[in-house]
C-alpha cells in the first residue's frame, strides 16, 4: 500500500479545515503548504484576559489549535497578559474598561488553567506551550517601543486597518491605537523565540494579524503566514455565545453544566450541521448522517444532541455529560427525585424560587401562592382540581394536600409543576 506523501497529508489536513468552514483567509497558502510539508509548524492565538474566563466565542480558535496539534504541529497559547492592560479595539464600537495589574494577573493564570483542558502540554512529539506577552512587554520601555518598533509603521497604514477604521467615527484613544504594534510585536518575538511561524485568529484579527508579518518582514524575522477563521454567525441573525442569562462561558461556576448542555440543544436545524462541523471532532461520514437526520427526522433532534453532547465533553467531561443528560430527562419526564442535589439545583437554577420556614407543614394552596405559580387561591384550586399540579413530579388533585417534611428532597427542597414546563422551587430554611 502506497503512503500518502507528506505534501498529501498536509493538503488533506487543510482541506478538512476548509470542508469544515474553519478557513476564512490566507496569507501565502502554497507557501504556507509546503512549509506544513516539510516541518512542523508552530502557530499561535492569542486570548485577552478581559474576563476571568473564556467564552464560547474563543471556543473556535482553542479547537483550531487542537487541530493543529492532533495533526502533529506545535501550538502555542498566547494569554494576553500585557495586551489585557491595553485593550484590543477589533470587533468594538467603544473603548474596553482598562482593568488593574493584579486584576488581570489573576484573570491570566485562570485563562492558562482553563486553555490547559483542551491542549497537550505534555506530548512526546509535540507538546503544546502556554505564555503570557507580559513577559516581553512589561519590560519595553517607551524609548525603545518607539524607535525601534513603532518607526516600522506609519500612520496612514494603520488607520486603513478595518479595526481602526471602525472606530475613528466614535474616536480611540492612542492606547487602543496601539493595540496593533503590540500584536505584531508579540508575532515578531514568537517567531524569534518559538520558531512560530503561524498566527491564526478569527476574521476580526486579519489586520492585526498582517501588520505582525509587516513588522517581521521589515525586521528581518523570516517567512511567515496568517490564517483567519470565520465569525460564528447564527441564522436567526442573532449574536452566537448569547443566552437568556447572558455570555455562555466555559467555566461552570458562571454557566452552569446544563445551561451549557442546553444551550446546544437548542440549535437551530439551520445551524447545527455548520457547529458540528466548527465544534466537534466528528468525521464526514458521522456528520453526513447526522445532516440527513436533520433532513428527514428533524423533530428528533439527534443531530443537536449530539452536538450538545460533544461540545459539553469537551468543555466539561464524560461526567457532566451524563449529569446534564440527567437533568434534560428529569425535567421532560417530570420526575426530578432521581436528581442528586447539585443536579437539582443547577436544573431550577433561574427558576422561580420561595422560601419557607423549615419547621413548617404548609398547604399545597398556600405553597402556590408563595412560590407565584397561582395569582390567587382561587386559581390555585382550579389548577389542583384540574390535575395541572405536580409536587416533586406527583400529580396532586386534593386542595386539602399538605406537603410534609417527609416530601422535601435533600431534606430542604420542594419542586411544584405546574403544566408541562412551568417549574417552581420551594426552599425550607
Amino acid at each position: 500500500m502506497t503512503q500518502p506523501t507528506a505534501t498529501g497529508i498536509a493538503t488533506d489536513f487543510l482541506e478538512e479545515l476548509e470542508y469544515r468552514g474553519l478557513i476564512h483567509q490566507t496569507t501565502n497558502r502554497e507557501a504556507l503548504l509546503e512549509k506544513m510539508s516539510n516541518d512542523r509548524v508552530v502557530l499561535y492565538c492569542g486570548f485577552d484576559p478581559t474576563a476571568d474566563s473564556l467564552h464560547i466565542g474563543s471556543l473556535l480558535p482553542i479547537l483550531m489549535l487542537r487541530r493543529f496539534q492532533q495533526a502533529g504541529h506545535n501550538p502555542i497559547a498566547l494569554v494576553g497578559g500585557g495586551t489585557g492592560l491595553i485593550g484590543d479595539p477589533s470587533g468594538r464600537s467603544t473603548e474596553r474598561s482598562l482593568n488593574t495589574d493584579e486584576t488581570v494577573a489573576q484573570w491570566t493564570d485562570s485563562l492558562k488553567r482553563q486553555l490547559s483542558r483542551f491542549l497537550d502540554f505534555d506530548a512526546q512529539d509535540n507538546p503544546a506551550k502556554l505564555v503570557s506577552n507580559y513577559d516581553w512587554l512589561a519590560p519595553l520601555d517607551i524609548i525603545t517601543f518607539l524607535r525601534d518598533i513603532g518607526k516600522n509603521f506609519t500612520v496612514n497604514y494603520m488607520l486603513a486597518k478595518d479595526s481602526v477604521d471602525s472606530r475613528l467615527a466614535n474616536g480611540i484613544s492612542f492606547t487602543e491605537f496601539s493595540y496593533m504594534i503590540l500584536q505584531a510585536y508579540d508575532f515578531y518575538r514568537l517567531l524569534s523565540e518559538h520558531n512560530c511561524s503561524l498566527q491564526i485568529g478569527g476574521s476580526d484579527q486579519w489586520g492585526n494579524i498582517t501588520a505582525g508579518l509587516d513588522l517581521i518582514g521589515k525586521m528581518g524575522g523570516g517567512d511567515a503566514y496568517g490564517i483567519t477563521m470565520p465569525l460564528v454567525t447564527k441564522s436567526d441573525g442573532k449574536k452566537f455565545g448569547k443566552s437568556e442569562s447572558g455570555a455562555v462561558w466555559l467555566d461552570s461556576t458562571k454557566t452552569s453544566v446544563y445551561t451549557f448542555y442546553q444551550f446546544w440543544i437548542n440549535t437551530d436545524d439551520n445551524d447545527v450541521i455548520k457547529f458540528l462541523k466548527y465544534f466537534t471532532f466528528l468525521n464526514r461520514e458521522q456528520i453526513a448522517a447526522l445532516e440527513s437526520e436533520v433532513s428527514e427526522r428533524p423533530e428528533k433532534r439527534a443531530a443537536q444532541r449530539e452536538l450538545a453532547r460533544e461540545v459539553t465533553r469537551l468543555v466539561h467531561g464524560d461526567a457532566a455529560v451524563e449529569s446534564a443528560e440527567r437533568i434534560t430527562e428529569a425535567l421532560f419526564s417530570g420526575d426530578v427525585t432521581k436528581l442528586n442535589e447539585s443536579e437539582l439545583v443547577e436544573a431550577l437554577a433561574g427558576m422561580p424560587t420561595a422560601e419557607q420556614p423549615a419547621g413548617e407543614e404548609p398547604l399545597l394552596i398556600d405553597l402556590l401562592i408563595a412560590s407565584k405559580a397561582a395569582p390567587s387561591k382561587r386559581q390555585a384550586r382550579q389548577d389542583i382540581e384540574s390535575g395541572a399540579v405536580y409536587v416533586n413530579g406527583e400529580k396532586t388533585t386534593s386542595i386539602e394536600a399538605v406537603v410534609t417534611a417527609a416530601q422535601r428532597l435533600h431534606g430542604q427542597y420542594v419542586v411544584l409543576r405546574r403544566g408541562k414546563k412551568n417549574y417552581y422551587l420551594v426552599r425550607f430554611v
